[in-house]
């Protein structure tokens, strides 16, 4: 019986430390994007930008930023194409809504998941959360900031703010960026994740 125990007991452990190590934490995420930014193969970043790039720059982070938000599958919504920062139109459909509270505010966000990306393996299950706050254009970049996600499995998520992260065209306008929605504008300063590239 001990034996058993110690088997299943080894198993346990093994299975926890396996999921520790795939849940990226928020500075997993930073560490990790300021590598892929480092290397010029994968990095948005223009030759000049790219010769003295050192790191990008984030806001502290902060766990009042990682939220508890209620997911609702919204139904029969319809395709639509999403405006972008040049003539490309991509075509998405609103997956669901997130609503949760900041500062005893209520707030909602969109989340939408593309098409054609949907359609990718490994991508099947790939959602998009573009928002804008009171910080663009000021601390952060104007047009907004992404965080990616994946299908929820509950009815509660967590959105992790620190994860923001700007698109390419805040670095580099050779991209074709998404636009913000203007429903998934926030009145309220997010003061987590990447901040803007240039003053």
């Amino acid at each position: 019986m001990k034996k058993y125990f110690s088997i299943i007991t080894i198993l346990f452990f093994a299975i926890s430390s396996a999921q520790e190590k795939k849940a990226e934490t928020s500075q997993d995420f930073q560490n990790n994007l300021n590598k892929e930014y480092a290397n010029k193969t994968e990095s948005p970043l223009t030759e000049e930008d790219f010769k003295v790039f050192k790191t990008l720059d984030f806001y502290p982070i902060n766990e009042k930023f990682t939220i508890e938000a209620k997911f609702v599958r919204t139904q029969n919504e319809k395709v639509f194409e999403m405006k972008t920062s040049t003539t490309r139109l991509p075509k998405y459909i609103k997956y669901g809504e997130l609503s949760f509270i900041i500062d005893g505010k209520n707030f909602k966000l969109n989340v939408y998941q593309n098409i054609d990306l949907s359609k990718k393996e490994g991508y099947e299950d790939y959602l998009f959360l573009p928002f804008s706050d009171l910080t663009c254009g000021k601390e952060s970049y104007l047009g907004g900031r992404y965080i990616d996600m994946r299908f929820p499995k509950s009815e509660t998520v967590i959105i992790d703010f620190n994860k923001a992260y700007n698109p390419y065209c805040a670095y580099n306008h050779k991209y074709s960026c998404p636009i913000v929605p203007l429903e998934n504008d926030l009145k309220i300063e997010i003061l987590a994740g990447v901040k803007k590239f240039h003053d």
